[in-house]
């Protein structure tokens, strides 16, 4: 029988595996997007809170960048290319030079990977074990780093360790920043790895987010950020900044923790670093960690052609000044006083994040489901984090005009008046 797109949706409980999950929460076939929009295919219209979990800060079908990859298309330009050197790929790294690292007085690398965040977490950690002889790596409570064998092995998420099937291995946990009431965490840490009974092995990094989006919107104070890198100074080990969904002006900034004052050795991207949502991970690298022989780390997609021309005009248009980044704090201050008032409604809950990865810990998971589920139906994507998914999380496009932030934030605020007056 032919698809019906308007309602039939059995084909993917038929036939798509049960690891889907977003789709779980918003039961529709979604075929157009524009902006900060999509359409479903009964017409409906709905505001995107979710923005690809960071992977679209930009928003939907940027008009610049889809101008660009179109005249790519029809102008035979390459698809794929392995690694070749391609034009495509030196207007990329010449404007990354130049706009991005240049002014940041950054002299990285950069190392193109397959086109996951995860996969730019296993190049990190294998770089720093390279580079150091060393094989722990040094991960915090709450981190979410990717599902791979070796990323898993530093993410915290019970739920998501226990799909591997077997132990996980080679990283030590340690508490995050505010992890447990009147411990200092980076004192802690110093003291274990300057213990030689402390039972920590030497690490080859120190690996971090600034923010934890998947771990519920904890952010780091520059202070623990700073702490954390003397302490991978002093150890000899290596400092890792997992910049995957905090960067690409997720936090305000092009990196999040760009004034933190601190300088990583590596830093995982991908998601919005294409520009476009198109698949496109990399780590930056120190050039004296630039240990990997040829196609040591390797893959068949590692440097998305189409990825990194829309990467490209991405930065032109975003990164060229500081215009872009003034608008960011605006719009942070107006997700703030928002989500100030959804938080007054809850007993108990708190504002957590940064910038523009904000949301509000309700205190249970239950809540935040029934909240994000009533968000849905009244025209708004929403997404929760957190060990119990207790925090309702807004990642909008970084680029929502302000008249449809507003209206999704009060289709946030009024859901959340609904369901509490109902409890």
């Amino acid at each position: 029988m032919p698809f019906d797109k308007t309602s039939d949706r059995t084909i993917f409980t038929q036939r798509e595996s049960e690891a889907r999950s977003y789709c779980r929460g918003f039961p529709t076939i979604f075929t157009e997007a524009r902006g900060s929009e999509l359409f479903d295919a009964e017409g409906n219209r709905y505001i995107d809170f979710l923005a690809g979990c960071s992977s679209l800060n930009y928003g939907h079908n940027d008009p610049d960048m889809k101008k660009a990859l179109i005249d790519h298309l029809t102008g035979d330009k390459l698809g794929h290319a392995l690694d070749f050197h391609t034009d495509t790929k030196a207007e990329f790294l010449t404007t990354f030079q130049d706009k991005i690292l240049a002014p940041r007085g950054m002299d990285h690398k950069l190392m193109f990977i397959g086109p996951t965040g995860t996969n730019a977490v296993e190049a990190a950690m294998k770089i720093a074990r390279k580079a150091t002889g060393r094989t722990n790596i040094i991960a915090f409570t709450n981190g979410f780093h990717g599902v791979t064998m070796g990323a898993l092995a530093a993410t915290g998420n019970g739920y998501h360790r226990g799909g591997a099937g077997m132990p996980t291995q080679g990283v030590t946990r340690l508490p995050f920043d505010q992890y447990a009431n009147g411990v200092d965490s980076v004192a802690l840490l110093d003291q274990m790895l300057s213990d030689a009974s402390g039972g920590v092995d030497a690490p080859a990094a120190i690996m971090l987010e600034t923010v934890q989006g998947e771990g519920g919107l904890n952010a780091a104070s520059a202070e623990f950020v700073r702490g954390v890198e003397k302490v991978a100074r002093k150890h000899g080990a290596l400092f890792i900044i997992d910049d995957i969904q905090a960067g690409c002006g997720r936090t305000g900034t092009f990196f999040s923790f760009e004034e933190m004052g601190v300088s990583p050795d590596l830093v995982p991207m991908a998601k919005s670093v294409s520009g476009m949502g198109l698949p496109l991970a990399l780590v930056l690298v120190r050039p004296e960690y630039d240990v990997m022989g040829p196609a040591e780390h390797n893959g068949t997609f590692r440097g998305n052609t189409h990825a990194f021309l829309t990467a490209t005009v991405a930065i032109n248009k975003f990164w060229s000044d500081d215009s872009f980044q003034r608008k960011l704090a605006d719009r942070a201050m107006m997700l703030t006083t928002a989500l100030d008032e959804v938080s007054g409604m809850v007993e108990g809950a708190f504002l957590k994040g940064r910038g523009l990865m904000q949301g509000v810990d309700v205190g249970s998971g239950e809540l935040a489901e029934r909240i994000c589920k009533r968000c849905f139906e009244n025209g708004l994507v929403i997404e929760t984090s957190g060990s119990e998914d207790q925090v309702v999380k807004v990642l909008a496009p970084l680029t929502t005009p302000d008249e449809i932030f507003r209206e999704g934030l009060n289709i946030l605020i009024s859901a959340t008046r609904e369901i509490t007056a109902n409890k």
